[in-house]
């Protein structure tokens, strides 16, 4: 009686709350906002889920790749004038800027995981060093890479970078749908759509699941795997520069040199949900981790319940079904 007595009021005073009316009443705010970063998840969880299939290799150093390529934006366009507040621009000369930006952001997350293969992961594979290996220089490339990042652009986030005014577009049960949220949305399902058609109808792509499949017989029928690897990672690389300039579309002021860490752990949560491995399982799995995470921070009552449940959908998925829920990997997807 004791015992209840004391924890009584802890559990009054409990963090851990289960709103459920407030899910119901914010539940198609909650929908949109979990969809826009769900895709980003998903475009940056294409990385791990290509070079998984052709390596069996967890790049932990993706998330770098990633926030590399968030600088790369937020410098252009901090060059080009922007700030705080939204430019005073003609339509034409914000999409311009955008779009130089975007092309940056990916190139910098490009020559960065290309880098990241040719200095890190090339020499391993020539000594054929064991996988055990390959993770510790993952996370070690990793670190690496944030702390050259702190050296260059110090310990303080960029300054908030707002590209646009976002416009209200339509309204869902009274929620607003602006133009932020749909620009994200349609362009994250469109990149997916364009890889997922690369890897299975062009040549490269099939050269991309052969050495998935088996390395060596592709190596024997003339695939260039060396090639093949380097593609892998310069095309997740890409993936995830695009990701970055949608990223600092919705969050102007989130890049630090440590912000990929987190960020990178959800893409890796939403590869595995959806089949790392598979294509199509990085954009479902980055969707429903998306949704996941906003509906649990709402029912549960705080912000910093969404990286939580990041982590606990990764344990519950590798315990329940490893596979994912497509489970496909990259070597067995059909043309």
């Amino acid at each position: 009686m004791l015992e209840l007595l004391v924890l009584h009021p802890v559990l009054e005073n409990s963090w851990i709350n289960f709103d459920v009316p407030s899910l119901i009443q914010n539940f198609w705010s909650a929908t949109f906002d979990g969809l826009t970063f769900g895709a980003i998840y998903g475009l940056i969880a294409v990385g791990y889920t290509l070079v998984y299939g052709v390596l069996n290799l967890i790049n932990f150093a993706h998330s770098e790749v990633f926030i590399v390529g968030a600088y790369g934006v937020v410098i252009t366009l901090t060059s080009l004038g922007f700030g705080p507040s939204a430019p005073n621009l003609s339509l034409a000369a914000i999409i311009g800027d955008i779009l130089l930006a975007l092309i940056v952001g990916m190139l910098a997350s490009a020559v960065t995981a290309f880098l990241l293969e040719r200095i890190a992961y090339r020499p391993l594979r020539r000594r054929n060093a064991p996988r055990l290996a390959f993770l510790i220089t993952a996370i070690g490339a990793s670190f690496a890479i944030q702390s050259l990042i702190f050296v260059i652009r110090g310990a303080n986030a960029e300054p908030a970078v707002t590209m646009y005014r976002a416009i209200p577009v339509f309204d869902v049960f009274g929620t607003i749908i602006n133009t932020t949220s749909i620009i994200i949305v349609v362009a994250a399902v469109v990149l997916m759509v364009l890889t997922d058609m690369f890897i299975r109808r062009t040549r490269t792509g099939r050269g991309i699941r052969a050495v998935a499949q088996d390395p060596d017989t592709a190596t024997l029928m003339g695939v260039n795997k060396e090639r093949i690897i380097v593609i892998t990672f310069v095309l997740g690389g890409l993936l995830a520069g695009a990701a970055a300039l949608f990223y600092v579309m919705l969050v102007p002021s989130g890049v630090i040199y440590t912000g990929g860490f987190v960020l990178g752990i959800k893409a890796f949560a939403a590869a595995v949900l959806g089949g790392i491995g598979n294509v199509r399982g990085a954009l479902l799995g980055g969707l429903l981790l998306g949704l996941i995470g906003n509906y649990g921070q709402i029912l549960l009552g705080d912000s910093q319940w969404t990286d939580v449940i990041a982590f606990v959908v990764l344990v519950l998925v590798l315990l329940v079904k490893p596979t994912g829920i497509l489970g496909t990997s990259l070597g067995r997807s059909r043309a």
